[in-house]
């Protein structure tokens, strides 16, 4: 490993952070692998449209002479947000992946060490969960969640390229926690049929974020006591053995008044709320699609 490689992961250690560093060559086998797996029929059409599209397989514009990736995670609790309705105060959760403030920590980090000797960073859009796995960073759990040694699943990932050398290379095959081999607690947990025995492969099609994170009606086939989270779904995280040390680690974050309550699920846009109210929507990083947000929160008040 080059000195620069191993000063990035110990400031990353020395943070309570958790980092590798691989060769840009292995982009296309991130890309190859989502194929294959497309082609052998274990992803639903839409899903595979709807989730490829999402990711660039190419170095940036300003960074076309890449020659690494950079993973790095954040331990990242729960995110609790209360809402008034009714006369009634009611939280509910947003999963540890879905607010991506620690990615300028990482993204500060980085251009610093990188800085000194000249080198570049920018930020990559590549299948996160996949690289960790191949980084040898973290594995995968049955639920096809990623987990990480002392952070369980509760960090927030993110990606860079950088015109660093990859001298050590560090690239394996994608492994299942030993914890999951006899344990199937999120198989009898997940309310859809999402995660099954049969097969290692979530059936992500069925899976509630694949909806609730999109504008889509929810199917018919979804039951309303389903919903469980603002955003995304708690259940099998919240039933793994795995997480059991971290599934009390919860942040409370915004709270919306009555009055904020009701101009939210009116489906007001971002610059119509308060200043107030605005600050609060930044606090839990929703300043668009805020119907999405009025369409979820309807779902789980109900």
């Amino acid at each position: 490993m080059s000195q620069i490689s191993h000063r990035i992961l110990e400031e990353l250690g020395a943070r309570g952070y958790r980092g590798r560093v691989v060769s840009v060559s292995h982009i296309r086998e991130l890309q190859g692998e989502i194929e294959r797996l497309h082609e052998q029929g274990l992803f639903d059409q839409e899903f595979y449209r709807v989730w490829l599209e999402g990711f660039s397989f190419e170095p940036p514009r300003e960074l076309k002479e890449a020659r690494s990736l950079i993973v790095a995670s954040v331990p990242h609790p729960k995110s609790r947000v209360t809402f008034n309705a009714d006369g009634e105060s009611r939280s509910f959760v947003i999963p540890p992946t879905y607010l991506h403030y620690t990615d300028g920590l990482i993204a500060d980090l980085l251009l610093e060490v990188l800085g000194e000797s000249g080198y570049h960073v920018v930020r990559a859009v590549v299948p996160v969960k996949l690289l960790l796995a191949r980084s040898g960073l973290g594995r995968y759990g049955r639920n096809n969640i990623s987990y990480i040694e002392g952070m369980g699943s509760y960090y927030r990932l993110s990606a860079f390229y950088s015109d660093l050398p990859c001298v050590d290379d560090n690239w394996q095959e994608v492994e299942m926690l030993d914890a999951c081999l006899k344990c199937t607690a999120c198989v009898r947990a997940c309310p859809t049929g999402a995660i099954s025995s049969d097969r290692f492969l979530l059936h992500a099609e069925r899976c509630i974020p694949f909806f609730n994170e999109r504008r889509v009606e929810f199917p018919e086939w979804m039951d309303s006591s389903w919903h469980n989270s603002l955003i995304g779904c708690m259940v099998c995280q919240n039933v793994c053995p795995v997480d059991r040390p971290f599934s009390d680690w919860v942040e409370n974050r915004a709270k919306f008044s009555e009055e904020e309550t009701g101009l939210i699920l009116d489906e007001l846009t971002f610059e119509a709320h308060s200043p107030e109210t605005q600050q609060k929507l930044r606090e839990i990083e929703w300043t668009e699609d805020l119907d999405i947000l009025a369409r979820n929160l309807r779902a789980l008040m109900v």
